[in-house]
């Protein structure tokens, strides 16, 4: 009975669809044993400075807008492939979390981070090119749901995991060993499982004239205007939020900010909940066009943000709007990332997925530089800005809307 329900409700996918989503799952586990216990392990225990461990960190974006574009060249060339360009990046990957493992020095940390970085911006336009290749149109939507779900379900296990395994060895060079693993595996998954997405053919583009037509298609750039909007709103969870919450939230006269005990527990409700709307939430918005679902996604938003403003400046209840604030930011987040791969694909010719992909992935690395810099400074302003800052993060939302309104024409009369 169970099995027939669970098959009821999974979309109905090809097989290498579901392999991609598994391979994804076990890298995105081995993703999670290290991404909040890197900056710990290198600082309290190699010895390294906060800021040192900061630069390190931040060399990994450098060389992943360089991965990005050589991932979507890379992916729409006959030599590599989206095959070649996945196996590839699991390869680097495996190779920087050797050498994180092995670090004792400034320069090999920087290293295995900018190796990190490489394997990252490689993996993401090939792999989203591979499952918009394995697909329609009309399950794309679910489709990209499904990646995302494995992508957010493995990185919450592997943060489980990492903790239960540092509380109990204490051995934090394991974590990197266990992750290097992950990525072995998903490199044997790639390469005994999953064939060539995509037939090249003798007459289509090289890649320099596919990233001028991208570059020169009015569409996508509007839209990556737009998707820098969200990304920018992605990274104010994971980096101003939490530290808005500590800091700022007025719980008495005398105590300021809620404990690290509690915004752990309200960030694993996000992801929680996250897991268990993913597809819901897609199939429920897929009755609309993409950029209309985007448009819905930006509302929810908006909504979100206000409730943490409301959670700042409330006079009781804070752990009530905390969690509101969260459930909402979750559905908002959901409604965001299958859809705006979904619409970018939309846009692009077949033979350049890859390039077009690539200038979209592009968008995390700009909104995750804009959103922690200027939640950042926010936060070092008056209480009158710091608190107001949400709702002036909610209202940005208008400016995405027109656009989206715009390209919603667009698409209706093409």
């Amino acid at each position: 009975m169970f099995k027939q329900k669970l098959k009821s409700f999974l979309p109905h996918l090809r097989h290498e669809v579901w392999i991609l989503a598994a391979g994804r799952l076990l890298s995105q586990i081995g993703t999670g044993f290290t991404l909040f216990y890197a900056p710990i392990f290198f600082v309290n225990q190699v010895g390294f400075s906060a800021t040192a461990v900061g630069i390190a960190l931040g060399s990994s974006s450098i060389s992943g807008v360089v991965g990005r574009f050589l991932g979507g060249a890379f992916s729409d060339s006959q030599f590599w492939g989206r095959r070649g360009t996945l196996l590839l990046s699991a390869a680097v990957s495996a190779l920087a979390d050797l050498v994180l493992a092995l670090t004792y020095n400034f320069p090999t940390l920087v290293l295995g981070n900018l190796l990190m970085g490489l394997g990252i911006g490689l993996y993401w336009p090939a792999t989203e090119a591979a499952v918009a290749d394995l697909t329609t149109s009309q399950e794309r939507n679910e489709a990209f749901a499904v990646t995302r779900l494995a992508d957010s379900l493995g990185l919450g296990i592997g943060v489980i995991l990492g903790g239960a395994l540092i509380a109990t060895s204490g051995n934090y060079r394991l974590l990197f060993v266990i992750d290097g693993i992950s990525f072995v595996v998903f490199f044997a998954i790639i390469y005994f499982a999953i064939a060539e997405t995509y037939h090249f053919l003798e007459d289509e583009q090289q890649a320099n004239q596919g990233w001028v037509t991208a570059l020169s298609d009015q569409r996508l750039i509007l839209f990556v205007l737009v998707n820098i909007l969200f990304t920018t709103y992605m990274a104010q969870i994971h980096s101003t939020i939490p530290l808005y919450f500590s800091n700022f939230v007025s719980i008495k006269d005398s105590i300021t900010g809620l404990s690290p005990t509690i915004i752990s527990s309200l960030f694993t409700w996000h992801i929680a909940l996250a897991v268990l709307l993913q597809l819901p939430v897609v199939r429920f918005l897929s009755r609309w066009s993409r950029s209309r679902a985007l448009s819905f996604s930006l509302l929810i938003w908006a909504g979100g943000f206000i409730l943490v403003w409301v959670t700042g400046v409330a006079s009781m209840g804070h752990l009530i709007w905390a969690i509101l604030a969260l459930g909402i930011l979750a559905i908002a987040t959901v409604s965001y990332t299958s859809f705006a791969v979904a619409l970018v694909v939309d846009l692009a010719p077949e033979s350049m997925r890859g390039v077009y992909l690539a200038i979209n992935a592009q968008c995390w690395a700009i909104g995750y530089f804009i959103g922690p810099s200027l939640g950042g400074w926010a936060l070092d302003q008056s209480p009158y800005i710091v608190h107001g800052f949400w709702l002036i993060v909610a209202a940005s939302v208008v400016i995405g809307m027109l656009i989206l309104q715009y390209l919603d024409r667009v698409f209706k009369s093409s």
